[in-house]
């Protein structure tokens, strides 16, 4: 894959491309604090793809929002069509992992007419609220916005970056080192070391989510050929539950369940490759 740089309404984003004459154009988007590398190891399992992964806004080398924009899902969806835009793509598919799972599910529900066929791992859906939580999550959000800004964790190395990625997300050496060469920068002139480029924005509390109810209104909107790949066993934010009941509302869905991890599409690409199968190769 080789890099690329386009300018959208959200500023310039920067990603990962594949280009294959004739091939199903699918946008790929990754997860929360992850980047396009996410796709690196999946990628070669695919040959026939003509796949742009790109870094999210506040993500690997895009463009950081405006302090007076939030990150929502909202508009990390309006990003996502915006980078099509830019792509000159009309109707695409999308594969999309974790935090970029919800995003995908935001976009096929917003926009049918645009998205061909709809891939997830380890994702439906947001993450949801309980109704009687939202003034609490406001009062969080907006006091964690009012502090002063810490200083960004200056790593000696590009190793103690990697073991801390390690020790964070439970990921092998191999996958960490990926997600963290496209994920951190020299730290200032005047200091050595690195530091994490993503915003420090987005490990600030979200101040609005919308109720499970209203999740399930908007998986139920997903009209595409869609594909669920969760990992077993299901992660605690996400429990098994609450995962199979949103699959089961698809209009179009099928739901494979491996044994994996979280990032399973890296730590086991052929498997999730075997997973996705032909499934956008399809009319």
């Amino acid at each position: 894959m080789r890099e690329f740089a386009i300018d959208t309404p959200f500023g310039r984003i920067s990603g990962l491309r594949r280009d294959v004459a004739g091939g199903p154009r699918v946008l790929a988007l990754h997860g929360w604090l992850d980047n396009a590398a996410s796709f690196v190891p999946l990628a070669p399992h695919l040959p026939g793809l003509e796949l742009a992964a790109p870094d999210l806004p506040g993500h690997g080398a895009s463009a950081h929002l405006p302090a007076a924009a939030d990150y929502t899902m909202v508009a990390f969806a309006r990003a996502g069509f915006a980078i099509a835009d830019a792509l000159g793509w009309e109707r695409f598919g999308l594969l999309a992992h974790s935090l970029g799972g919800a995003v995908a599910s935001v976009m096929a529900a917003a926009c049918p007419q645009r998205i061909e066929r709809l891939l997830v791992i380890e994702s439906l859906g947001a993450l949801a609220e309980a109704d009687d939580r939202t003034a609490q999550r406001l009062r969080e959000a907006f006091a964690a916005g009012a502090l002063p800004r810490r200083p960004l964790r200056v790593f000696d190395d590009i190793a103690t970056a990697v073991r801390a990625r390690m020790q964070a997300n439970a990921l092998s050496e191999a996958v960490a080192r990926l997600l963290v060469e496209r994920g951190i920068a020299p730290a200032a002139a005047d200091a050595a070391g690195f530091v994490w480029r993503s915003d420090p924005r987005l490990t600030q509390p979200t101040a609005v989510r919308i109720s499970e109810a209203q999740v399930r209104d908007l998986v139920a909107g997903i009209a595409c050929p869609t594909r669920v790949i969760y990992a077993t066993p299901a992660q605690p934010y996400f429990p098994e539950a609450i995962r199979r009941a949103r699959a089961a509302l698809l209009p179009d869905g099928e739901l494979v369940v491996m044994d994996g991890s979280h990032h399973l599409h890296m730590e086991d690409p052929a498997g999730v490759a075997a997973a996705i199968g032909d499934f956008f190769d399809r009319p």
